[in-house]
């Protein structure tokens, strides 16, 4: 196996380890918000969050739908803090209506993955589903080791290189 694939290899899997994602969102008069939420991934790397209407990211989502999306390596397997391994998406975030079939079907991942306490969130009214769709992304691996990810195909990563950086401007 070339780098390139071993690479590859680790992006597919990367957010496999993770149970919850850091979110950053803009409120309406531009405020930015960092926070996190629990979520699970489809095959096409939509990424579906289970949030309470009350916080400030949903809040946030509702008036601007632009999100970014980050999985990071925990500091304490990191080989060096100021390379950690990390995966971020831009994405659209879209609401998913409740008790539709979509929203039935996302819930029992929900509960598949995170058990007995997504049972409990079901019967709070104010919680939401919303789907976040990447439009493109970033998978850093250490120093000098970025690669693109493009909306075209979020399957597929690309090296960063100087010369790549030229070309985009």
């Amino acid at each position: 196996m070339s780098q390139l694939e071993n690479i590859q290899a680790e992006y597919e899997k990367f957010p496999e380890i993770f149970e919850s994602i850091i979110i950053s969102t803009v409120s309406a008069e531009a405020i930015p918000n960092a926070s996190y939420a629990p979520f699970v991934m489809d095959d096409a790397k939509n990424i579906y969050i289970y949030v309470s209407g009350l916080s400030t990211h949903t809040k946030n989502l509702y008036a601007n739908p632009h999100v970014s999306v980050l999985f990071i390596e925990d500091e304490a397997k990191s080989h060096l803090i100021f390379a950690r391994r990390r995966l971020s998406f831009d994405c659209t975030a879209t609401l998913i209506e409740r008790e539709t079939d979509n929203w039935n079907q996302i819930v029992e991942q929900f509960q598949g993955r995170f058990g007995e306490i997504v049972e409990v969130l079901r019967g709070l009214s104010d919680f939401r589903i919303f789907r976040l769709t990447p439009s493109e992304g970033r998978f850093v691996v250490g120093f000098g080791a970025a690669y693109q990810i493009s909306g075209d195909n979020l399957h597929q990563i690309v090296q960063i290189t100087g010369d790549t950086d030229k070309k985009q401007g």
